[in-house]
């Protein structure tokens, strides 16, 4: 609305130019002036506000400034000070600064009528409207070279506009609104003060600093407001703050919807008690109007204020104390030192005669100062400190760029342009001294020198606004608190909390709800093996991998893993059995070479018991894979191992079951097949390359790996996945072969359990095979369906090492033990004599012939001498290292008290299997 207001004003001051003023009927402005080589215009606000009535017939209304407020006029005062002081250097040399500063009554037509009066060289109008002979004095005639002013930013944008017509610098000391950064609108604008965003974000840092996400939001409608009130909601935002209301005020002081407004402002803060900090971008009087309608559920709050109304506390509170409305903290432009300006103020004649270019400080001599008091401390009361940095500032630009300019030029005899003036502010440099620093207009003409916080604080009946106790850098983004300023509103204002939503603590994270703002959320517990360290997380975080987390957790724990470690007493006693095993069967290994020319090893064939006992070897050494934390190799070997490793086994095993059975065979024309087909290497060679390529089609297509699941209380298996995806076929498939190879031994064994003992392994075979088939049968069941856990290795390790000591025990002990102890039955004559008693045995209970001939009686000793059906009796060895029979006997002679028959040679006839005692 003002920026159409200053549209309009604009408008009309180019069409109706000077007689315009002969349409309105002003009292006459107060003002200050001084003459000079260059002069300085001021609009100060020096009154508050303007009433006015229309005029009786349709002249023009009368518009009677109103409020005169000291703390403006000193503001006047601080640039009289800043001209005098450059004036007493030797910066100009003897150029000389002067100044026509007038109050522009916060009305925005009072200051655009001002300002076409700054411009106009030829005024003769509307002598009863200035009321006052110094402007009707031929030497004020010449227009200002540049403006200081105005300090609201609905008056600077409308100045501005009419400004930029001649390109005439104006220089802003309290205007903050962003629109007038936009330099294609206004080119001559600038400011010794930063822009509202910065404000905004000011704001915003104090909301985050102390945790308030639930605010409410209070304006004016005007180019300020408007502006400073949408750059903090962006800011806002962004930061999760939400407005719990926003209100509106109407720029216009008597407007018939202010009181409605104000009404709804301070029921929404009744009806909400969890709205405690309310930002204020509204005027001092609409704040005063707030103020004296507060209810007893509306005090107490926080107030942030802006640097609209932050230092106008007298105004506001009127006859209320900070009590009767709460906490105020209000964002100030930056301060400097008031040293120098104090001294100026000790200084002043307080005698108003004294100062008869300056009706401002006359009327506040004549009307206001109270006598009883001295002039200068009574002044010094209604200080700004920031004013006296902004203004200090814009008249230090001047005269850096007055200096600039002049140096090339007589600026008495040839007066530069306006624009020129203005490039040179654009680029000047300037120092303030009370600080050192060096300062300079940025692009877009402003000045960031960042914000001052400060406490109100009560004193008596008087409220102090120059309680400094932060400091925010535009430069670094950062709020700096000083004085212990933190500490001051803690103690003011305790652990206050302003929020929609309890703080979602460590462990929790916020659950926003739908159709809500994101300030009114609700607090859930983060799931397992998330967390979160810090309040008010959107997300829960994941812990790291070996991390674990219970749910509603606030950091990670590291998993323990699981895992048969060496280290668990079950392994180690496993491990015993494993190496115990191991060791016997090298103690075996030992004593079968030893022995390797004794009966008992040559009739158990012994490169096969050899090939038994190193496949033995690899089996208990295959048990030792399955302990300790698994890797994908270990994983992959201990399988591979085993499988291969106890195929050979029962490999061997079944060719010792086939030896038996050939041996012994009855029909002698399929034994004479079957022996030319026997290659018991051969059979052994075929049955372990089938395995091998079990196990190479299973490591390239689905290999064992080492795999990781999770438990509960962050525990960790670490086991072997003896496929990919769990898939068990290959796995399968290797036991499924060496189950088939046992079976076949077993059933040839079994075929074989009543031959002669002597030479009869059968029956261990038989019972080592029993005790493998028992021990997987079992272990199937339990491997396939037991939840996975540490002691899941343990299992297939039992049943291992049950079938090798099975194996071990039932094959090679009873051997040992003949070996060892019995050595009188292990003679070629034990062994003829075990081999009578058995066939006697036989011929007492049922004659039955070793041969499968019905004639076989009746054969000549002779004609069976190359026959193989007749069992050999006492063992020999052969080329390849077996037993040959070297002597048969025909049935009928097999009696008891019969000698034995001369030796007839015959066809090598491997034997495997040991005898028992007789």
């Amino acid at each position: 609305m003002a920026t159409g207001c200053g549209q309009l004003y604009l408008c009309l001051v180019i069409t109706l130019r000077w007689w315009s003023l002969e349409c309105s009927n002003y009292n006459t402005p107060l003002m200050a002036t001084k003459d000079g080589d260059i002069i300085i215009g001021g609009l100060f606000p020096v009154h508050e506000s303007v009433n006015f009535t229309d005029g009786v017939d349709g002249r023009p209304s009368r518009r009677i400034c109103s409020r005169f407020n000291a703390a403006r006029m000193l503001q006047a005062l601080m640039l009289i000070e800043a001209v005098e002081t450059i004036n007493r250097s030797p910066l100009l040399g003897n150029l000389t600064l002067g100044y026509r500063i007038v109050d522009s009554c916060s009305d925005v037509t009072t200051a655009v009528s001002v300002t076409h009066r700054f411009l106009d060289v030829n005024w003769t109008v509307c002598q009863h409207v200035w009321n006052t002979t110094d402007w009707n004095e031929p030497h004020f005639l010449r227009p200002v070279d540049v403006i200081i002013g105005g300090y609201h930013s609905e008056i600077s944008i409308a100045v501005a506009r009419q400004l930029s017509i001649r390109q005439i610098p104006q220089i802003s000391y309290g205007s903050t609104t962003g629109l007038l950064s936009d330099k294609s609108r206004f080119p001559a604008f600038m400011r010794t003060v930063p822009e509202d965003k910065y404000q905004a974000q000011t704001i915003v840092d104090i909301l985050v600093n102390h945790g308030w996400d639930w605010v409410g939001l209070v304006t004016t409608d005007g180019d300020y407001g408007r502006y400073a009130a949408q750059r903090f909601r962006e800011r806002a935002k962004e930061k999760g703050i939400c407005m719990a209301f926003s209100t509106v005020l109407p720029d216009i002081l008597d407007d018939s919807d202010l009181k409605l407004r104000i009404n709804e402002t301070i029921t929404s803060i009744e009806k909400d008690d969890r709205i405690q900090v309310i930002v204020s971008f509204a005027k001092p009087d609409h704040m005063m109007y707030i103020m004296r309608a507060l209810t007893p559920n509306a005090t107490g709050r926080i107030w942030l204020a802006s640097d609209n109304w932050a230092t106008s506390a007298p105004r506001v509170l009127q006859n209320s104390t900070l009590k009767d409305i709460g906490t105020v903290i209000g964002v100030t432009l930056k301060s400097a030192t008031s040293a120098s300006f104090n001294s100026y103020l000790d200084s002043l004649n307080p005698n108003w005669t004294a100062h008869e270019n300056n009706t401002i400080l006359q009327y506040y001599l004549q009307r206001l100062w109270d006598r009883k008091l001295d002039l200068g401390e009574q002044l010094k009361k209604n200080v700004y400190p920031y004013a006296i940095f902004s203004v200090g500032m814009a008249v230090k630009a001047i005269a850096s760029a007055v200096e600039d300019l002049c140096t090339r030029r007589d600026c008495r005899g040839e007066h530069f342009e306006p624009w020129m003036l203005r490039k040179a502010l654009r680029n000047a440099s300037f120092k303030w001294e009370p600080n050192g620093r060096q300062y300079r207009f940025d692009k877009l003409g402003d000045l960031n020198t960042g914000y001052d916080l400060i406490l109100w604080k009560q004193n008596g009946e008087h409220v102090d606004t120059h309680n400094i106790i932060a400091s925010y850098s535009i430069q670094s983004s950062e709020l700096s608190f000083i004085n212990g300023g933190e500490a001051q509103i803690t103690t003011l204002v305790g652990n206050i909390n302003s929020s929609c939503s309890r703080s979602c603590l460590p462990g929790e994270r916020k659950f926003l709800q739908k159709d809500k703002d994101v300030c009114c959320f609700e607090c859930e517990d983060c799931t397992k093996d998330m967390f979160s360290n810090d309040t008010n997380m959107v997300e829960c975080l994941a812990c790291a991998d070996n991390y674990w987390s219970n749910p509603g957790s606030q950091e990670c724990q590291k998993k323990v893993k699981e895992v048969f470690d060496w280290n668990e007493a079950f392994a180690i006693v496993l491990m015993s059995f494993a190496v115990l095993g191991i060791v016997l069967t090298l103690v075996v290994l030992v004593l079968f070479l030893a022995r390797w020319a004794t009966p008992m090893v040559r009739a158990s064939v012994g490169p096969v018991s050899l090939l038994l006992l190193i496949s033995l070897l690899g089996t208990f050494t295959s048990t030792v894979l399955f302990v300790g934390e698994p890797n994908n190799l270990q994983c992959q070997a201990r399988q591979v191992l085993f499988g291969i490793s106890f195929t050979l086994c029962v490999s061997c095993i079944l060719v010792k079951s086939l030896k038996i059975l050939l041996a012994f065979q009855i029909d002698p024309s399929v034994k004479l097949i079957l022996n030319k087909l026997f290659q018991p290497y051969l059979i052994i060679a075929i049955c372990v390359a089938v395995q091998v390529a079990i196990c190479t089609v299973w490591l390239i297509k689905s290999p064992p790996t080492s795999e990781s699941e999770d438990k509960e209380n962050g525990k960790v298996l670490l086991l072997c996945q003896e496929g990919e995806d769990k898939d068990f076929l290959y796995f399968g498939l290797m036991l499924a072969y060496i189950g088939l190879l046992s079976l076949i031994g077993f059933v040839i064994a079994f075929k074989g359990r009543k031959l002669p003992d002597c030479y009869n392994e059968a029956k261990f075979i038989t019972f080592g095979l029993l005790i493998y088939f028992i021990c997987w049968v079992v272990f199937g069941p339990i491997y396939a369906h037991t939840e996975a856990g540490k002691f899941q290795p343990a299992v297939e390790m039992i049943v291992i090492l049950f079938s090798a000591y099975g194996i071990l025990g039932t094959l090679f002990l009873p051997k040992c033990y003949i070996i060892l102890f019995k050595k009188d039955s292990n003679t070629r004559e034990a062994f003829l004599k075990c081999m009578r008693d058995h066939h006697c045995q036989m011929s007492q209970d049922t004659p039955i012939s070793l041969t499968s001939s019905p004639d076989f009686e009746d054969q000549p000793f002779n004609s069976m001498h190359n026959s193989s059906s007749q069992a050999s009796l006492v063992p020999r060895e052969s080329s390849d290292g077996c037993l040959s029979p070297v002597t048969s006997f025909p049935t009928a002679q097999l009696t008891p008290d019969a000698p034995p028959p001369a030796p007839v040679t015959e066809a090598p006839l491997i034997l495997l299997l040991p005898p028992v005692t007789c």
